[in-house]
């Protein structure tokens, strides 16, 4: 599959999908742009914003519904996300896009004020997903591979909750994703 090919499906499911609720007031695909906005504005490597555009892609492949958290349900979307984006993608994207859910876990353990800083929605999620990480968890988190990567990530994906706000489309993006794609054409 050609990169641009990559490119159009991958778009093709924030077009089918990305209308849907993300649950803070803004749909997937405000949520995608934002988060890779804020990562551009920080002066972020192509691989960061490419994963802060693509953290969340695994909640459009699923049909569970908008609102699964309220249902009690963790669909790992993390994992799916990673998984179908490993097809096309290296670890330094990929990775990032598998660990912001246990990013957020993270950062509950490490910064005193961390949980009362997320909306409900993620207070939500982060309890089906485990809830803050203990001590051992957290030492084993810091040796996966990009870790701080993932976290920088967890960040954006904070921060992409603003409705009303103006972002590139996601076309701006065509030509960063293109070039991250690995070389199987």
């Amino acid at each position: 599959m050609k990169s641009s090919e990559v490119v159009d499906e991958i778009f093709r499911v924030y077009r089918k999908q990305g209308h849907r609720s993300y649950g803070e007031n803004v749909t997937e695909n405000q949520h995608a742009l934002q988060s890779a906005c804020f990562a551009v504005q920080a002066g972020e490597s192509d691989s960061i914003v490419a994963a802060s555009l693509l953290h969340d892609f695994g909640h459009l492949l699923h049909d569970l519904g908008e609102d699964i958290a309220d249902q009690g349900i963790d669909a790992r979307h993390e994992r799916i996300g990673g998984n179908r984006l490993s097809a096309w993608f290296g670890s330094e994207v990929v990775e990032p896009v598998r660990n912001h859910a246990a990013s957020k876990r993270y950062l509950c353990w490490l910064e005193r004020g961390y949980f009362d800083s997320l909306s409900e929605a993620s207070r939500k999620s982060l309890a089906l997903q485990g809830g803050p990480m203990n001590d051992v968890e957290a030492s084993e988190f810091e040796k996966t591979p990009q870790f701080e990567a993932s976290v920088r990530v967890r960040r954006y994906d904070d921060e992409g909750k603003v409705p009303e706000m103006i972002t590139p489309d996601f076309e701006d993006y065509r030509t960063l994703l293109e070039g991250l794609v690995r070389r199987a054409e």
